[in-house]
């Protein structure tokens, strides 16, 4: 590699989802086959970064991702002003910068949702060239149509509901269905329409438990087998009343037993979890990751 070659980093931060490897490997190929560069891969986030972990990504360590959950450079929801050392924590701006520098590197591709925010952060405080490329199961990054990552959770959750119908109809019960989402509601009604769920709940719209209980009895009565309730992590009620007291509870345990308790029906809960974010990419995050991954380096007005 000559002396005039650029060099750019990568990293991975905040929570994993499908479609991360896919944008590693649009970014690396891009930047090796069409433009020589030479590529770092930062270990678990900007803790990677901080502490100078990495390692050079080349033909062998690209092969065969494309079809791989989860991300080959680890990830961290580490971030960079506050990074916990030990009992500590500590503003590693300084550090991170510094070992930027110290690798000749031309510009930083930082993969994330949340992480936009740790990255304009780096982008104001040093002179590190940077540019972000959106991911998360949410997609609620502003600015953006779609996040990748999200296509596949929706097909994840509309699978899981799928199969609920089943053993909801077999014994008469209403399912209760947490779907992940803490401020956004796009997995729960995405996953919830496709699934045919009965009742959907989200967090942008507070919830009145007396209507969804009316709506649950009426399906009864007119000897509808089931009923399904596709819930948002985040959902809320508008009575704050029925704000669970007990802070193990989530919202969805505790919207199971209040129904439970006021429509007299078998209710039961699934809560898909962390499920959502495992398992191999959708081909439409596959290209969108790869599509992005390409564009962050041959629009990239640094290099």
């Amino acid at each position: 590699m000559s002396n005039d070659s650029k060099s750019i980093g990568i990293l991975t931060a905040g929570g994993d989802c499908q479609g991360l490897n896919a944008a590693i490997r649009g970014v690396a190929k891009a930047a090796i086959n069409q433009y020589d560069m030479e590529v770092i891969g930062f270990l678990d986030g900007f803790r990677g970064l901080a502490e100078n972990r990495y390692e050079r990504l080349a033909g062998d360590s690209l092969s065969g991702i494309l079809t791989l959950g989860g991300t080959i450079l680890g990830t961290s929801r580490d971030k960079p002003h506050k990074m916990s050392v030990g009992d500590k924590v500590v503003d590693t701006i300084a550090q991170a910068e510094a070992n930027y520098h110290k690798l000749h590197l031309d510009a930083l591709v930082c993969i994330g949702g949340g992480t936009q925010k740790n990255a304009v952060r780096l982008l104001k405080k040093t002179n590190m060239k940077i540019i972000t490329l959106p991911k998360t199961i949410d997609n609620d990054v502003w600015g953006t149509d779609d996040c990748f990552g999200y296509d596949t959770a929706v097909e994840i959750a509309t699978e899981a509901i799928d199969r609920l119908h089943s053993t909801a109809s077999s014994h008469h019960r209403v399912m209760v269905v947490e779907v992940m989402g803490h401020n956004t509601g796009w997995l729960t009604a995405a996953s919830g329409l496709a699934g045919g769920a009965d009742v959907i709940v989200i967090p942008e719209i507070p919830y009145d438990i007396n209507v969804i209980k009316k709506s649950l009895i009426s399906r009864n009565r007119k000897s509808k087998r089931f009923s399904i309730v596709a819930v948002a992590e985040g959902a809320r009620p508008k009575d704050d009343s029925e704000i669970p007291t007990d802070f193990e509870d989530s919202a969805a345990v505790h919207l199971t037993h209040r129904l439970a308790e006021l429509t007299g029906l078998e209710t039961r809960l699934t809560s898909l979890g962390h499920v959502m974010r495992g398992g191999t990419p959708s081909a439409a995050d596959r290209i969108l990751a790869t599509k992005l991954g390409t564009k962050a380096v041959t629009r990239f007005p640094y290099l």
